[in-house]
């Protein structure tokens, strides 16, 4: 597979209110994101990866592989807190045709450099000849740092690439100077930043805001890349603002489902134990985009 390019949301994960997965939701999300976006980063952390059993996440990424365009790049989300299962998703990835695998440090420990190497070295060693695989380096929810001399180190066993999601310029422009070339991928892992990121190098990013307001990322994403500098700002603005109204839900991941449901996208679930925007917080969601005249 080439490199990552263009707007690659993650995409949040249907469930019923009996915390089921709602495969009718899915099917919908899919195919109202595919023909507006470049891919589909799937079971992240909006997705609620690690809130499903293994057999979850492959029916998962089965329905996202099945009703998405051709065009459209499925990215996997196969981390786990062991090497083993991690293992068993990428491969599933693989076998059903996605284009490449991602996974983020195992989490609730920490590790040390050597811990967390063997962890993406044995994963390679399985997997880098079936699928491109990419270490998703999220600080915030594995819980520690991923070095860079654990990165240079994985780029020589075939690491294709890095998902960041430090929300960190300085660290983005790190793993451009030292890591990127032509055949290794750095992606960025939030729309906060993409402007500023793009003028770095960056070609890809996946905005949590993309599964909501998927034109709005696409434009942004287009001014960008075709020079258009003061209208790709013009959005970037916008779509920090929209940021904002997100924190107006207890998490960025519970506005995503509430924003879906108000926009008429999909009326869904996030899994438990993450309990629904309430009432209140969907009201003020609405009345904020409302005067942000996107609705």
């Amino acid at each position: 597979m080439n490199k990552l390019k263009g707007v690659i949301p993650p995409m949040i994960t249907p469930f019923d209110e009996q915390g089921n997965l709602d495969e009718k939701n899915l099917q919908k999300l899919v195919e109202y994101l595919s023909p507006r976006v470049n891919g589909l980063f799937i079971c992240g952390s909006y997705g609620c990866g690690p809130l499903m059993s293994l057999e979850e996440r492959k029916k998962v990424a089965e329905i996202v592989k099945k009703y998405a365009l051709p065009d459209t790049k499925i990215v996997v989300h196969t981390g786990t807190t062991t090497t083993r299962d991690t293992i068993e998703l990428t491969k599933h990835a693989a076998y059903i045709g996605c284009d490449a695998a991602s996974a983020v440090g195992p989490y609730y420990f920490k590790y040390a450099d050597d811990s967390l190497k063997k962890y993406y070295s044995d994963i390679l060693q399985e997997t880098k000849d079936q699928i491109p695989f990419y270490a998703y380096h999220n600080p915030q929810f594995q819980g520690y740092e991923t070095s860079l001399s654990v990165m240079k180190a994985l780029k020589e066993e075939g690491l294709a690439g890095i998902k960041d999601a430090t929300f960190n310029i300085m660290q983005y422009a790190v793993y451009v100077r030292e890591l990127l070339d032509e055949e290794f991928d750095v992606a960025l892992g939030t729309e906060a930043i993409w402007v500023s990121a793009h003028a770095l190098g960056c070609e890809a990013y996946i905005p949590g805001i993309g599964n909501v307001f998927p034109e709005l990322c696409t434009q942004m994403w287009s001014h960008s890349m075709k020079g258009e500098n003061q209208e790709a700002l013009k959005l970037q603005f916008l779509i920090n603002k929209l940021r904002d109204v997100m924190y107006l839900a207890r998490s960025t991941q519970l506005a995503i489902y509430a924003i879906a449901d108000i926009r008429g996208i999909v009326s869904a679930y996030p899994r438990a134990p993450f309990i629904p925007a309430s009432k209140v917080e969907k009201d003020a969601i609405r009345e904020s985009l409302a005067k942000l005249e996107v609705l």
